[in-house]
């Protein structure tokens, strides 16, 4: 069964195809996508606002987009997903967040201004329509992002988890169902896993189609300001005529003309 939103666009950007298969015998979800299509758009992202990271903060970051994405292909349509993982070497907040509603996977790092704590805590929201918005945090050990999601699973979601790259960007994360077999889960090797589908049998349960999509605006950024512009526009620019901005879910940069604003603001 292939399903995608209504409003979801397949021409607009490279798109990663994810696969989900129950595992008869085990009771278990397996998801699995190559995501070189989404690795090449966050990389020109990356290019493009000059955000490059360290090497140990690059892996976290491609991690995130993994984990976050295969987390949302098993998970119903009318959810969104963000995390707020924080580590201490090095200093950093990934932050990553996926949109079932239209298949959208973003995210940025923070290595400023970061608290450092003796704990590390991975902060979960979950928003599903017309209900307020979930929120979990657990404490974790380690340097991997997606050993944090597994830790995460276990202690939040109550249930097992394993992820285990199969090829190069070619990811597999398998999850507990209803009376899985969780000794067979639990005993997986990268090995095992590589020949899941000879050894096991698989059911295609759907096809769905993610990409590295934000939806940040300028014109958003604008109404994010239009409460304190419309008091303090002076105290907003101080002196100057154009303000830097970054979304707070990419870091895409803009740059706001004070004049424009203006404009804005007053046609409101």
């Amino acid at each position: 069964m292939e399903s995608t939103p209504s409003e979801f666009d397949p021409d607009s950007t490279s798109l990663v195809e994810v696969r989900s298969y129950f595992v008869r015998g085990r009771n278990a979800l397996l998801v699995r996508a190559e995501f070189g299509p989404m690795f090449m758009d966050y990389y020109l992202h990356v290019a493009d606002h000059n955000l490059r990271l360290q090497e140990e903060l690059d892996v976290r970051m491609k991690e995130a987009l993994v984990g976050v994405t295969l987390h949302c292909a098993s998970r119903p349509w009318n959810e969104a997903h963000a995390w707020t993982v924080n580590f201490h070497d090095p200093r950093a907040n990934i932050f990553v967040t996926g949109d079932n509603r239209n298949s959208g996977i973003t995210g940025r790092c923070f290595t400023e201004n970061v608290r450092a704590g003796d704990q590390q805590f991975f902060f979960s929201q979950v928003q599903k329509a017309h209900l307020p918005v979930r929120q979990s945090t657990i404490d974790f050990d380690g340097g991997s992002f997606l050993r944090a999601v597994e830790k995460f699973y276990a202690r939040s979601e109550q249930r097992m988890a394993r992820f285990s790259e199969f090829g190069d960007e070619d990811y597999v994360f398998i999850t507990a169902q209803p009376q899985c077999d969780e000794a067979w889960l639990e005993s997986l090797t990268v090995d095992k896993i590589q020949t899941l589908d000879r050894d096991e049998a698989l059911s295609l349960l759907e096809v769905r189609n993610y990409r590295w999509h934000c939806g940040c605006t300028i014109e958003k950024l604008y109404a994010a300001l239009l409460p304190h512009a419309s008091r303090d526009m002076d105290g907003i620019f101080q002196g100057d005529e154009v303000l830097h901005a970054t979304c707070p879910r990419c870091a895409r940069r803009y740059f706001i003309d004070r004049e424009q604003l203006e404009s804005w603001v007053a046609a409101r």
